[in-house]
């Protein structure tokens, strides 16, 4: 396994991967001959007709770290799962980075390093890639457009918060329940801040985005 440098972009993009639709999971399991074993899993979950996305993820994966992830669609839906074992990846993202086992509630953050200016936006995108949605609507014949991510209760509301203001983004946060939060940016005019400043690298945002902006 290849370990990356901390100050990287590319490593801030990841960390906000993880920090959407990632998990890091230790969890005992029994072996064939009753004995337990400790698996340490990494994953991604994402929608199976994303594939543009799942080969970039993918190649993430082998450039940052030198390891080929498996791939696993989860039986009776919609999702696959991109995810390895390897037992440095897994205390690398731990340990070196300090990123949380799931679940995330209550205690997923952004790690200080990549709060900085030069990540920031990275981890943004990351996280958006994941766990964002590019809302169109209809108004009167002309195509409106909404940026959304939903974030759970956990140190990371205010951090993305945070970022989004010092990146003089307009944007309203509402409770939707639970401790939940739906970050909202509404209008052509914050969608073209986001395509200059922070972008995509998730093909269906990219595709809709440009459906409004052409």
């Amino acid at each position: 396994m290849r370990y990356p440098e901390l100050e990287n972009s590319d490593l801030a993009e990841f960390v906000g991967l993880m920090l959407g639709d990632g998990s890091i999971a230790k969890y005992e399991c029994k072996t064939g001959d009753g004995s337990t074993n400790i698996q340490r899993c990494v994953k991604l979950t994402i929608s199976s007709n994303e594939e543009r996305f799942c080969d970039y993820l993918f190649g993430l994966f082998e450039q940052l770290f030198d390891v080929t992830p498996n791939y696993r669609k989860r039986k009776g839906e919609n999702t696959v799962d991109i995810r390895t074992y390897r037992k440095q990846l897994f205390e690398f993202l731990t340990q070196d980075l300090g990123l949380k086992l799931a679940p995330k509630w209550d205690k997923a953050e952004i790690p200080p390093i990549y709060m900085c200016e030069e990540y920031r936006r990275d981890v943004l995108r990351g996280y958006f890639d994941t766990d964002g949605s590019v809302v169109l609507t209809d108004n009167n014949g002309t195509l409106y457009p909404r940026l959304e991510m939903k974030i759970c209760p956990s140190p990371m509301q205010s951090q993305f918060e945070k970022i989004l203001e010092q990146e003089n983004f307009r944007f309203g946060s509402y409770d939707i329940g639970k401790g939940k939060v739906r970050i909202q940016m509404n209008g052509k005019n914050q969608l073209n801040k986001w395509m200059d400043k922070i972008g995509f690298k998730n093909a269906k945002h990219l595709e809709k985005a440009e459906r409004v902006l052409d």
